[in-house]
């Protein structure tokens, strides 16, 4: 089979030829749709392909992605922001793949990598719909977060596509949209509610983020991904505006949902220790660190699967004056991450204090 490469972009000329160069001789095809560039975007892309296009933007991620989709003229649809790279030995993964796709398959997900340690290891990572056969009827929705609406059987591909940021998004321009949604009297959907409120919380409105995630999560439509994911930032805005209860009841209400997740184990532990309630909090870092941590669908922060919660039972274990236990679990997250400044800081408090 054949990839047609759709692409939307405005202003991305620092980042696309990169993104190009590390796709362009797996793909068969290149589609660039131009939101409005005033920069060499346009310019750029032509070095790859003679399919570029201009869309007028209308506050509507999905409406230019499936104009971009549209002029696909392949039997698989691919899609990528202008700030993406495949990963190391995708391009010869991707070949592959498209010359052995399975015929019953519909659509492929890919790890999207998109936060990275001091050594270029993945540090947060979720799965996105990447490539899609376009006889699957494939339609973009959601005005912002956008997502693939397609039916049909899905795989889970190794080939990760890692997201290199180098400019900031607008100002609240996320939000802007939802609200305008909002304004315009449309309801929006149990994944929109969840990305509403988080973008209310990253944008310091606190209160107005509490009543929407709580209103997402009282939605029995919504992911129970999402719902995890949602009762950890929960617990954080309610502890950033001093309803400590509060939180730990939200961190608590993550563990309903499914297997318990480190992080959520890590953010209960986290408010015993600030309450200064040590053994609660040696408790839950245990569970944290003995959690299984086999990838889910939702986002994966791997510094909890091991390295975070053996940090901090070491501090915990030092708080309780079992300085052996605090040597032995520092150690545990030095296996993570052998040159973690906190990790050496903590090797040498306790070479130097006797």
């Amino acid at each position: 089979m054949e990839i047609s490469l759709c692409m939307i972009v405005k202003n991305e000329e620092p980042t696309l030829e990169k993104c190009l160069t590390s796709v362009a001789s797996a793909v068969d095809e290149i589609i660039i749709v131009d939101t409005g560039s005033t920069d060499r975007s346009k310019e750029i892309a032509r070095k790859f392909t003679d399919k570029v296009y201009d869309f007028e933007w209308v506050d509507d991620f999905s409406a230019a992605r499936n104009f971009a989709f549209s002029l696909g003229t392949k039997e698989l649809l691919m899609w990528l922001d202008a700030d993406d790279v495949l990963s190391p030995g995708g391009r010869n993964k991707l070949i592959e793949l498209k010359r052995n796709f399975p015929r019953d398959v519909s659509i492929v997900y890919m790890p999207y990598n998109i936060a990275f340690d001091e050594h270029g290891k993945p540090t947060f990572s979720y799965y996105r719909e990447r490539i899609v056969r376009a006889d699957a009827k494939p339609k973009w929705i959601e005005p912002v977060h956008e997502v693939i609406d397609a039916k049909g059987k899905a795989v889970y591909s190794d080939i990760a596509v890692e997201h290199r940021k180098v400019k900031t998004n607008p100002s609240g321009r996320n939000l802007l949209i939802m609200e305008k949604q909002l304004k315009l009297g449309n309801t929006l959907s149990p994944r929109l509610k969840f990305y509403y409120a988080r973008e209310l919380m990253f944008g310091g409105k606190t209160d107005e983020a509490i009543a929407a995630f709580n209103l997402f999560l009282a939605d029995e439509n919504g992911w129970s991904e999402n719902k995890i994911c949602a009762c950890n930032d929960l617990s954080s805005c309610y502890e950033a505006i001093g309803k400590n209860d509060k939180a730990l009841e939200a961190a608590l209400k993550g563990l309903t949902y499914d297997v318990p997740r480190s992080k959520t184990l890590c953010r209960i532990a986290e408010l015993f220790f600030k309450a200064r309630r040590f053994h609660e909090a040696k408790y839950w870092y245990e569970a944290a660190l003995n959690a299984p941590h086999s990838l889910n669908l939702g986002f994966n922060e791997t510094d909890y699967d091991g390295y975070i919660p053996a940090l901090q039972l070491c501090v915990v274990y030092d708080k309780l004056g079992n300085k052996e236990k605090a040597i032995y679990y520092n150690e545990i997250a030095g296996g993570y991450k052998p040159d973690s400044p906190a990790y050496l800081y903590n090797k040498n408090y306790f070479q130097t204090t006797k």
